[in-house]
């Protein structure tokens, strides 16, 4: 069942919001060649202690960290480690937190140092696909209207999109109704509707969508070793438009 948010509870879902925000703004500044995903890992979790939220995904379904840290071939889901990121890479920080009770979720890639054209493509074409969906996201469209314009966009410039691995609605769970993936044919799906909230978050890879998940029974890879890229943002649908509630 779609749970409908009125404009109160959505008001609070920014909140929690823009904590997110500020948090990937702050990782923004520490992240970078040397740094390890567990270091980045623990200060997300006390900048969200300190501004009044709760992490949610440490402990969810047995997920042992307050962060997802998936680093070139690790599309999602990745574990925070010790190793040190080095030049070049590129690693997606995927965050959700809780406050009064109500949830948001927000993933941003970082480029370490000096990446490749490639990467830095893949990476700006992937934030493009991200900000396309959200314009396309309006009441009374199908979902297969608004993912079919991502999923041209990334195929054009050469990429493809990740099956697999959903967008979602969210509020007082982490994961409600509608579920979608990020591909789609114009005039198929649901509807969406005003008080909607959903995440948008396009997975790209550099070469095919295939995957798997390694023995962790978590970190999703690219099945060809190929990069991958994400962003994130959970979107209300509103009579005005779609907003964004994971920005300053």
């Amino acid at each position: 069942m779609i749970i409908l948010k009125t404009p109160q509870e959505i008001a609070v879902i920014r909140e929690a919001g823009k904590i997110l925000a500020m948090c990937h703004q702050e990782i923004g500044k520490r992240i970078g060649p040397g740094v390890t995903t567990l270091e980045i890992n623990d200060f997300a979790e006390q900048f969200m202690t300190r501004h009044g939220a709760v992490q949610v995904t440490k402990g969810y379904r047995g997920f042992p960290y307050a962060t997802c840290a998936s680093v070139n071939d690790v599309i999602a889901h990745g574990f925070p480690d010790r190793k040190r990121l080095k030049d070049g890479d590129i690693v997606k920080i995927d965050i959700v937190c809780s406050y009064n009770g109500w949830m948001a979720d927000s993933a941003w890639t970082y480029m370490i140092g000096n990446v490749s054209p490639e990467a830095k493509r893949l990476v700006q074409v992937t934030k493009q696909c991200l900000e396309l969906g959200i314009a396309e996201a309006r009441a009374g469209r199908r979902i297969g209207d608004v993912m079919h314009v991502v999923q041209q966009l990334a195929e054009t410039a050469g990429f493809s999109v990740v099956r697999d691995l959903v967008g979602h609605g969210i509020g007082r769970s982490l994961h409600e109704e509608p579920t979608f993936d990020h591909t789609g044919k114009p005039g198929k799906g649901f509807k969406l509707k005003e008080g909607m909230v959903i995440t948008i978050e396009p997975m790209i890879n550099a070469g095919g969508y295939e995957m798997f998940i390694d023995s962790d029974g978590w970190t999703a890879r690219t099945w060809d070793g190929s990069l991958s890229a994400q962003f994130e943002h959970t979107v209300a649908i509103t009579k005005e438009g779609p907003q964004i509630l994971t920005k300053l």
